[in-house]
């Protein structure tokens, strides 16, 4: 049997997949992890569910991305890890220009499976945006986003708050660190408006709150290229929801939202 490119694509991305997610695989919380933080992260597995109006005994969480992992590089489950390398695999086909950002990059798992892609695919011309605190999410400010209020994030800033240090060293884990992976540290407010990214093809938000959203959709949405994927990974949180709603009623956006797994969704520009 001949293996052809197509095949060694198709398996190497696969493997990215699964050992981003540990699909499968047993997870120990790390040694080092104070008991603050296990006990921390084991709280966030029992709200983390129902915050996106799941059941919290729901089967194949990784598959769904139901939990927050111990130690995988992304929490967002191999069904919406599969639609987002469909959708950088599209542009590249169909040679939508621009540039693979994501807003809300935690462990930096959907950006090292990205940039995977276009190493697959021998892309040198575009470049992997990771857009981020790197300290975890703001204090909901309820005053000025009301849809946010009670959406306490920030007080889970031990699991969600990722060094960029620590996202770093996991591209290099997997040997993608290098000239087309930018990082882009801070609050959305100061940083995603003036950016220095021209065009976008795929837009990933994955900021949870109203505020995150609202601010990434004013400032990249416009530069998100005719044909362009834009995925917001918490669809299903009612606070990102109303943010998407308000947005495209705003801008009269009526492409059609697709659903990917029950809490992420997309549509095309």
């Amino acid at each position: 049997m001949t293996v052809t490119d197509r095949d060694v694509r198709s398996l190497y991305l696969d493997l990215i997949r699964r050992n981003l997610t540990r699909y499968g695989m047993h997870e120990r919380l790390p040694s080092q992890w104070p008991l603050r933080r296990r006990l921390l992260l084991k709280t966030a597995n029992a709200v983390m569910p129902m915050l996106n109006g799941r059941s919290p005994l729901s089967k194949d969480k990784r598959d769904l991305g139901l939990d927050w992992p111990a130690e995988a590089e992304t929490m967002i489950g191999m069904q919406r890890l599969t639609s987002l390398q469909h959708c950088v695999e599209t542009v590249l086909k169909e040679d939508i220009p621009g540039d693979l950002v994501e807003c809300g990059v935690w462990r930096g798992g959907a950006c090292i499976l990205m940039r995977a892609v276009l190493a697959a695919y021998g892309e040198e011309t575009r470049c992997v945006w990771l857009a981020d605190s790197f300290a975890g999410l703001p204090r909901p400010d309820a005053e000025n986003y009301k849809a946010d209020k009670g959406l306490r994030l920030d007080l889970f800033t031990g699991i969600l708050g990722v060094p960029e240090s620590e996202v770093r060293a996991n591209f290099e884990r997997y040997g993608l660190l290098d000239e087309q992976v930018r990082f882009l540290p801070g609050w959305f407010k100061d940083t995603l408006p003036n950016a220095p990214i021209d065009r976008i093809a795929v837009l990933r938000l994955d900021g949870d709150l109203y505020e995150s959203t609202i601010q990434a959709l004013n400032a990249l949405y416009p530069r998100l290229s005719p044909g362009g994927f834009c995925i917001i990974d918490d669809y299903s949180i009612p606070a990102c929801r109303q943010a998407v709603a308000d947005y495209r009623a705003e801008h009269d956006i009526t492409a059609e939202i697709n659903d990917i797994d029950g809490t992420g969704a997309l549509w095309r520009k």
